[in-house]
């Protein structure tokens, strides 16, 4: 029988004929932190009795979730990671330079590897065809410091995608969609594995976009197949040594198949409070929001600020309605600027922010205030999410948001175009 993604990086990773189901210790090929999760895995490295990293020159830090600080304590804690990266001589990105999944894309991940970060998002590298999932501060510790860890391989879904996507709709309601469907729970520790004749169609940005909102349907990881699409965008980073093809085997066997015809998608609205609450935005229409949000590991790639350039291009925000933008990483933003996009979006009104997590945590940078209504291009939208409990949360693509902001009310995206 032949084996799945997960299982081939596995079995490469573990040297053990890894099928689902078993346990299997393997090496580690870049383990990360950030600022929020990062000072307790510092922690718990130290009082573990750990003085050196495995291997250094594989061990990132990303100052991103509260960049720039906003409270006392965040700054306490990045001078803790700022010591911690000097003492063990590992990576570390700085204020501004953007968010940690967007940043380990362009620089690290490539076909092939495991990825381990103290962040549930980290299953965003899957796009790249590697083995990437979020792990407890106690965890990523320990991989820290032997530069390997334990894995149970988990049972596949086979996602196979037909068609192309129909104008308005994008990767981030192919996603959206498919987590309706299964619900928040339906894939939990199971490996997405997406293919299809689709792919053919589907760019490195969409896939990120997939892979990262994975874990919302409960996955371990969600894994593309390593293409002439990963290999394009590794020779942009300037990384084509890290390519190699990379596909599951025709016989694997999947614990299910799930078929999509992509043609036949619509844009959808993730209503609060829960990311599986999705609906076409035609059930949402109509809602005023007091601010819209583009940006995120999910949507603030280049890809996406595009789209919402070409929307509110010559078009104004609406005057009630806030519009924040924050591009995913300081390479993003300078190419955002010199293909016109952020002036673009200045010109509409548009407040654009470092490159970083921005609102989306709710620590700094778009709080929002008692019973207002966000409509944010984020992966979650749970209670309190941005930072207030009595606020609400509506997810979409960065389409459905630019379009929004014109009306100030969630709107269709193909009204717009």
């Amino acid at each position: 029988m032949g084996k799945t993604l997960a299982e081939k990086i596995l079995t490469a990773k573990s040297k053990t004929d890894a099928k689902a189901g078993d346990i299997v210790i393997a090496n580690v090929g870049l383990a990360f932190v950030q600022d929020t999760t990062g000072p307790l895995t510092v922690r718990q490295f130290k009082e573990s009795g750990f003085r050196k990293v495995a291997e250094p020159e594989r061990t990132v830090i990303f100052l991103d979730h509260a960049a720039p600080s906003a409270a006392r304590q965040l700054s306490n804690d990045h001078i803790l990671l700022r010591r911690f990266a000097r003492e063990t001589g590992c990576y570390i990105y700085e204020v501004g330079d953007g968010v940690c999944h967007q940043l380990v894309a362009e620089h690290f991940a490539k076909p092939g590897d495991i990825i381990v970060g103290s962040d549930s998002h980290t299953v965003t590298a899957g796009a790249l065809g590697a083995f990437a999932t979020g792990m407890g501060s106690s965890d990523v510790a320990v991989a820290l410091a032997l530069g390997k860890t334990w894995f149970r391989v988990p049972e596949t879904f086979f996602v196979n995608l037909r068609g192309t996507f129909p104008e308005g709709v994008y990767a981030k309601d192919l996603i959206l969609y498919l987590i309706g469907q299964m619900g928040a729970d339906g894939a939990t520790y199971k490996a997405l594995e997406f293919g299809g004749e689709a792919l053919a169609h589907i760019t490195m940005s969409q896939r990120l976009t997939i892979a990262n909102m994975a874990v919302e349907a409960g996955a371990k990881v969600g894994l593309f197949p390593s293409d002439e699409a990963s290999q394009e965008f590794l020779a942009a980073q300037g990384r084509s040594d890290s390519y190699r093809p990379l596909y599951p085997d025709a016989d694997a066997d999947y614990e299910r198949l799930i078929s999509l015809n992509i043609a036949e998608l619509e844009p959808m609205v993730s209503l609060p409070h829960t990311v599986d609450n999705v609906f076409p935005v035609s059930k949402a229409k109509g809602i005023k929001i007091q601010q819209v949000f583009i940006g995120t590991c999910t949507n603030g790639r280049l890809e996406d600020l595009a789209v919402a350039a070409s929307i509110l291009q010559g078009k104004r925000r609406f005057p009630d309605t806030r519009l924040l933008v924050a591009p995913a990483s300081r390479q993003v933003l300078t190419q955002a600027i010199d293909n016109g996009y952020i002036r673009a979006l200045v010109e509409a009104g548009a407040t654009i922010l470092p490159p970083g997590c921005a609102a989306c945590l709710g620590l700094h940078q778009g709080v929002l205030g008692d019973g207002e209504v966000c409509l944010s291009t984020a992966n979650r939208n749970f209670k309190g999410r941005m930072g207030n409990p009595e606020a609400m949360i509506y997810l979409a693509s960065p389409a459905t948001a630019a379009a929004s902001a014109i009306r100030g009310e969630i709107t269709d995206p193909r009204e717009a175009m």
